[in-house]
């Protein structure tokens, strides 16, 4: 072989092994790029919590009409695509609608006495969680024309004076106030809900009417407001629970973690309701 071929012949080689390296070279880069998205978009996948969407109906209590009314609103605004439907009323009420199967993903009462009847039949899904309490007062016509200062004053012949139905928490309430200071008072009806009842006195239809104080402030100037010591003695605790028969428990959940965040809790207690 002339020095010329094995010249020839050793630059070849040379080409081919540089040629090789080469490929390995951008083999392996190729492999740690894959390797690196993949792990990128893993750890993406974990960090990010699954899209929300779909309906989510809560039953809660009539007092939480304003304040859960503007967190569902929020709720929607965080989560697009999703819609919180309520039913407002009784406790009792929305309690015997859950057990009787009435559709429902949350339920939020004014009791824990009310909220038994749900877990009694084990419609529940999680364990109630109390997320506010609430205190009674007294409302009275704009001005306090009758010059209303005490839970006693109620009990003066001439006023018209209404109550929630005992068997809803404003009423047990009610009743534990005036068992309390140790008073009786027949008053011209028993409401249904607390909205009711002070719809009563909002319409003129009675001169004063035991409500929560969250519902006074609710109505502004269409009431006026007269605190009483024997409230102390009947502070309702409020639990929420997750039901058992939820059709979208990933959002139900979602909504009661915002009722009992600092920011749902702002809301709440700027609406006059004490922390649990």
């Amino acid at each position: 072989m002339t020095r010329s071929m094995r010249r020839t012949r050793r630059t070849l080689q040379v080409a081919g092994a540089g040629a090789a390296a080469l490929l390995a070279l951008a083999a392996c880069s190729s492999s740690d790029s894959d390797s690196g998205s993949a792990n990128s978009g893993s750890s993406a996948s974990s960090s990010s919590s699954p899209k929300l969407s779909g309906d989510v109906t809560v039953f809660a209590a009539a007092s939480l009409q304003e304040s859960f009314t503007t967190l569902g609103k929020e709720f929607e605004k965080q989560h697009p695509g999703t819609k919180v439907n309520f039913s407002f009323g009784g406790s009792d009420s929305l309690a015997a609608g859950i057990t009787g199967g009435a559709p429902a993903d949350v339920f939020a009462s004014a009791s824990p006495k009310t909220m038994k009847i749900v877990t009694d039949k084990k419609d529940n899904a999680t364990a109630p969680a109390a997320f506010v309490r609430n205190q009674l007062e007294i409302a009275t016509l704009p001005g306090n024309p009758d010059k209303i200062a005490s839970l006693k004053d109620l009990t003066e012949s001439g006023l018209k004076v209404v109550l929630c139905d005992k068997t809803v928490p404003c009423g047990a309430a009610a009743q534990k106030a005036l068992d309390a200071g140790s008073l009786k008072l027949t008053p011209v009806s028993y409401e249904e809900d607390v909205k009711s009842a002070l719809n009563k006195v909002v319409l003129k239809e009675a001169d004063a009417a035991v409500v929560y104080r969250t519902d006074v402030r609710a109505a502004g100037s269409k009431v006026e407001g007269v605190d009483f010591p024997e409230s102390a003695k009947a502070i309702n605790d409020y639990p929420i629970a997750l039901l058992k028969n939820s059709k979208n428990p990933e959002a139900a959940k979602a909504f009661m973690a915002l009722v009992q965040s600092a920011e749902g809790q702002k809301v709440l207690t700027e609406a006059g309701f004490l922390k649990p």
